[in-house]
């Protein structure tokens, strides 16, 4: 038994690994989808009031940490494709 799960898991495992990161990738890409559209309404209707800087500012910190973990979790899915 322990022969054939040691030869199974590998094999379970590392599909589930890469697909779990693809998930987590294309959530955090939709979330950056819509957090850009905010920030595009933002600068359309911004007033040049203090609390809409800041409030630009905030959607786009919020736009490129969503885009660099849905790449980062893209780019950890390919890496672990190909080993």
């Amino acid at each position: 038994m322990r022969r054939f799960l040691q030869a199974f898991m590998p094999g379970v495992i590392k599909p589930l690994h890469i697909l779990w990161n693809e998930l987590i990738g294309f959530f955090f890409a939709v979330f950056a989808i819509f957090i850009f559209g905010s920030l595009a309404k933002g600068i359309y209707d911004y007033k040049g009031d203090q609390s809409s800087f800041f409030r630009l500012v905030m959607l786009g910190i919020a736009f490129l940490v969503m885009s660099a973990y849905g790449l980062q979790s893209y780019f950890k899915a390919r890496k672990i494709g190909k080993s």
